[in-house]
């Protein structure tokens, strides 16, 4: 940690700040220039923080200048991480599009979805059991019994499922289905808690970024997870809010390499959520892909007007089928399978 002093610092205030470091057990070193004094504490910048140094007289800011998220940092393991999801690797050289309906909604409906995400080429299937919705008179999932529902119709393809969890209280739930993937929406990107429980199993998980998040702040999300000894971690990018109200989300391509360059994790995209329109979810998947993602989540129903929720933004099957096509094309041109 370096500890930068105010122009108009004392040698006494200095000596407070020293005898500070001293004390909480790490060594010194001090760089007087033209303008600025500057103090480094050298030692475990874990037991240190900024608000013990900067209350104090003649100090103007403190900062850790080694990351905080250590495990999930690509400092702390340089080469990019797979994860294997029963036997799929989401991350490496391989494309994975994870498709499937918004949410559960009967049988039918997702036999069906398995059935055409399946002779997409899809290898994951997405699905929402318990939903989060801005509104509380709207559909909220099928909870338990949406699980079972999603696990028949998946097995018969042999397609893993990911689903969302939102109450920790939920997860021997999840673990009794055997979900195969986790994922962690948006509105739950800092439920600490929920975090740190996930981090406690094997499972993988999706960590979705939060509409205001920054890059920071969904790392040290993640670093909750990794902490607890679970590392099998992929970062979902699924748009943040700005101030356009043209389309439902700002879908934040530039993250992908800037997340590549900070994380050995996997990174994929949802088009979906951040376009919540289907014309618009081709386009940004193609983006998502030629920017070096891992991969997508992406919604397609059967009948996207029958939709019990989000229809606006589902693909029906033909245009799913079409967008595996082209993703293909791409993938060939960067140097990458699908």
């Amino acid at each position: 940690m370096i500890i930068v002093m105010n122009k108009e610092v004392t040698e006494e205030q200095i000596g407070n700040v020293i005898k500070k470091i001293q004390d909480l057990g790490h060594e010194v070193n001090i760089s007087r220039g033209t303008k600025r004094i500057v103090i480094g504490a050298i030692g475990d910048e874990t037991k240190l923080d900024p608000e013990i140094f900067d209350p104090m007289p003649g100090v103007e800011y403190s900062m850790h200048i080694v990351k905080q998220y250590k495990i999930v940092s690509r400092e702390s393991h340089q080469q990019d991480s797979v994860i294997d999801v029963r036997g799929i690797p989401v991350g490496g050289n391989q494309i994975q599009v994870i498709g499937g309906p918004c949410s559960v909604e009967t049988q039918t409906q997702m036999d069906l979805a398995a059935k055409q995400v399946s002779s997409a080429g899809c290898r994951l299937m997405r699905g929402g059991a318990f939903k989060p919705r801005t509104s509380p008179y709207t559909f909220q999932g099928k909870g338990r019994d949406g699980l079972g529902i999603f696990r028949a119709a998946a097995d018969k393809y042999n397609l893993p499922i990911v689903t969302e969890l939102m109450d920790v209280r939920m997860l021997d739930t999840f673990l009794e289905h055997d979900v195969d993937v986790i994922q962690i929406g948006t509105r739950n990107m800092q439920n600490f808690d929920l975090l740190k429980e996930v981090g406690r199993i094997q499972k993988p998980v999706i960590l979705k970024r939060g509409l205001s998040a920054t890059v920071t702040e969904w790392l040290m999300a993640a670093e909750y997870i990794a902490a607890g000894g679970n590392h099998n971690i992929i970062f979902c990018e699924r748009g943040i809010r700005t101030f356009e109200t043209a389309y439902r989300n700002v879908l934040d391509v530039t993250c992908v390499p800037m997340l590549k360059r900070e994380t050995h994790l996997p990174v994929i995209i949802d088009p979906s959520h951040a376009g919540g329109k289907a014309w618009m979810v081709p386009s940004l998947a193609r983006a998502a892909i030629a920017a070096g993602a891992d991969g997508l989540l992406v919604e397609m129903h059967p009948n996207p007007c029958e939709a019990w929720c989000d229809a606006d933004q589902a693909l029906n099957p033909q245009e799913f089928t079409d967008l595996m096509s082209s993703l293909r094309g791409i993938a060939q041109v960067i140097g990458r399978t699908f």
